[in-house]
């Protein structure tokens, strides 16, 4: 499986980005997915995180209400939908699969990670 994440960019602080994540070769939709970011001198953090049917999610305190995570397996494709943002966002955003269906959130949990897209976001 190949995910390829793509959507970042630089956005003023209150804006909004919508990230997706497009998966190819052996895909299946039967699999859990997760959005993880990474800034400079930080540990790789959740931020958002769907079961196999994309009914249960996730989303840690500090993105609670801002961003949304969809998925259309039609499409192979995940998404984070990101708003108000602050230069606290400010990270490489990577997408991954999990080893289950079930949603989760231990990174260990993850075992095919996309290359990461970055946001910046201005003050």
């Amino acid at each position: 499986v190949q995910l390829q994440a793509f959507g970042g960019g630089l956005v003023q602080a209150g804006g909004c980005l919508r990230l997706s994540c497009a998966a190819s070769g052996r895909t299946d939709s039967r699999y859990a997915m997760g959005w993880f970011r990474q800034a400079p001198g930080k540990e790789r953090e959740l931020v958002a995180a769907l079961d196999w049917s994309g009914s249960i999610t996730y989303y840690p305190d500090s993105v609670t209400g801002r961003f949304t995570i969809s998925r259309d397996n039609a499409k192979n494709t995940v998404y984070l939908q990101m708003n108000s943002l602050t230069p606290e966002d400010t990270a490489v955003y990577y997408c991954a699969q999990a080893r289950t269906g079930f949603m989760s959130m231990a990174r260990y949990q993850y075992n095919f990670w996309g290359q990461g897209t970055q946001v910046t976001v201005s003050s």
